[in-house]
C-alpha cells in the first residue's frame, strides 16, 4: 500500500513536491480541510500553479491539520 508519505519521498527532482491527495475528496464541514488529505479546497485548486516552497510549507502543515482533525470534540 502506497501512503501519501511514501508518495512525497518519491517524488522526482529536488523543486517537486508530490501532491498528498490519496483520492479520499469530502470536504469537513468543521474544518473546511479535505479528509483524505488535509489541504483546503483553495489548496487543492491551486496545487498544479504553486511554487515547490508553498507546496512544501502545505505539506509540512497537514500531520497538525490532522491531528487537530482526529481530537475529540
Amino acid at each position: 500500500m502506497t501512503t501519501a508519505a511514501g508518495r512525497l519521498a518519491a517524488a522526482t527532482g529536488a523543486d517537486d513536491v508530490a501532491s498528498p491527495c490519496i483520492s479520499v475528496c469530502e470536504m469537513s464541514p468543521h474544518n473546511g480541510f479535505c479528509l483524505g488529505c488535509y489541504r483546503t479546497l483553495d489548496e487543492i485548486a491551486a496545487w498544479s500553479v504553486l511554487d515547490a516552497a508553498t507546496r512544501r510549507a502545505i505539506v509540512d502543515a497537514l500531520p497538525a491539520r490532522r491531528a487537530m482533525a482526529e481530537r475529540p470534540c
